[in-house]
Formats: C-alpha cells, sequence, structure tokens
C-alpha cells in the first residue's frame, strides 16, 4: 500500500511538471459563492467548482477563492501576494468580491465604498502590469423575496464594480443582474432549487437542516457557472478555443 501511495504521488507529480509553463490559467479570486467547500460542508458548492469542468487541458483554472473574504481580507491575508507571484502574461484573474464588503458588522473584511473601488483597481492594475487580463464580476444575487418581489441585496457594492470596469475599461460581467434573471425564472419557491437548503434529515453533513439563501447547491453552483460561461462568449474575451465542445 505504501509504494503504491508513492507511485500515485510521483505520477501526479510528473503529470504536473508536463504542463508547459506557459499553458495561460485563469485564476478564480474571490468569496465563498465561489470558492471550493470542505467535505463537511457538501453539497455546499462555488460556482468556480464546475466552472473548472468547462475547459479542456490547454488552459488551467485554479480556484483561490475562499470563503468569508473580501478585497481587503483576500489582500491583508497575502493571497493576492502568491498570486501575482505566479502571474503571467496572458494569464486572467476573474475577480468577484462583495458579499463580505458590504457588510460593516463583518469586522476586518467590511470595506467603505471607496476602499472597495480602490482595491478593484489594485487588482486591475497589478493583473495588467504583468501582462495579464482582469475581468471583473458582479456578486451572485441572494435569494431574498420581499411581497414576492427579488431584492437587490447588492444594488450598491454591484453599481461600485460596474463604475470600475467603465473608468478601467475592464470586460464586466454582470452576475447580478444575470443570476437575479436566473432566480426570477425560477421563481420565488422553485428558486430554493438553487441554493443550500436541506430539510432535517436529508444530509448527514447537516442533521437538523439547512437554510441558506446566499450559497447554492451543485444545480445552483453549475446554473452559476453557465452564466460565468454566457458573460465569457458575449464579451468574445477568446477564451472559447479553451472550452470542451459540447459544453454549451
Amino acid at each position: 500500500m505504501r509504494l503504491a501511495a508513492i507511485l500515485c504521488l510521483l505520477l501526479l507529480v510528473i503529470s504536473w511538471n508536463s504542463v508547459p509553463e506557459d499553458t495561460p490559467v485563469i485564476y478564480l479570486i474571490g468569496d465563498s459563492t465561489c470558492a471550493i467547500k470542505s467535505d463537511d460542508a457538501f453539497p455546499e458548492m462555488g460556482w468556480g467548482v464546475p466552472f473548472i469542468t468547462f475547459f479542456n487541458d490547454s488552459i488551467r483554472v485554479e480556484n483561490h477563492a475562499v470563503n468569508g473574504r473580501s478585497t481587503k481580507s483576500f489582500k491583508e491575508e497575502g493571497r493576492w501576494d502568491r498570486i501575482k507571484g505566479t502571474l503571467k502574461a496572458g494569464d486572467w484573474v476573474f475577480i468577484q468580491f462583495g458579499h463580505n464588503d458590504e457588510v460593516p458588522s463583518k469586522v476586518g473584511r467590511y470595506t467603505t465604498p471607496d476602499e472597495f473601488q480602490d482595491n478593484l483597481m489594485q487588482y486591475v492594475k497589478e493583473t495588467r502590469a504583468v501582462g495579464a487580463n482582469p475581468v471583473l464580476l458582479t456578486p451572485v444575487t441572494r435569494r431574498s423575496f420581499e411581497n414576492g418581489v427579488l431584492v437587490d441585496t447588492h444594488e450598491q457594492y454591484a453599481r461600485l464594480v460596474r463604475d470600475v470596469a467603465v473608468d478601467l475599461n475592464v470586460p464586466l460581467i454582470d452576475m447580478t443582474k444575470k443570476s437575479m434573471g436566473l432566480v426570477n425564472q425560477f421563481g420565488e419557491e422553485k428558486s430554493v432549487l438553487l441554493y443550500h437548503h436541506l430539510a432535517t434529515g436529508e444530509h448527514p453533513n447537516y442533521p437538523n437542516g439547512k437554510e441558506d439563501n446566499t450559497h447554492f447547491n451543485e444545480l445552483g453552483a453549475r446554473k452559476m457557472a453557465q452564466l460565468v460561461l454566457d458573460g465569457i462568449e458575449e464579451l468574445e474575451l477568446g477564451l472559447n478555443l479553451y472550452v470542451v465542445k459540447g459544453t454549451r
């Protein structure tokens, strides 16, 4: 068993090293709505997980999004510096924050509107400084209905992202609008199917059930990832040649 484990490790190393150094990379940076989850959080899922499966081996997708992060805390923890250490010309950085930036009670993560825009501008400018390509995304919607109407809980911070995109001429995927359109299409009742809702006893990770209108389940994550892919196609970013045939 020990020998088999060593051989598997060697194969992984060889496989990783066989990837050409000039292979373009799509870096995803953001919060829990995009992030990879721990096993004990399943079936909660960020859209970055199925997004990776849309692309062929000619490009690599790295999901660096982390639960609870804002434009501020992502930098302060050194996560952006680590990405900059490997970022190269021809790479892509998809930037989606806002969920945590916009909440004043989240100490250490909250950013004022001015700070939020300054942080986004830093990510954009430092990405461009090495010849890589930034893409801004507005935050995905929460499932927040009032009297049957879906409320835009990200209105201010989504607008701030849009303004930065215009000011710096950055490609923008408006996930707030796209995801609200999707949730409205499902409707108030059926949109539960997209989010992290579980009945008592339905899943061993949540014996008491779960009612979460911010994070997605597998279906919701894939639907959101497809919206990001739609945005890529609409913007004609030149990434279509890396998309697996039959994905759409």
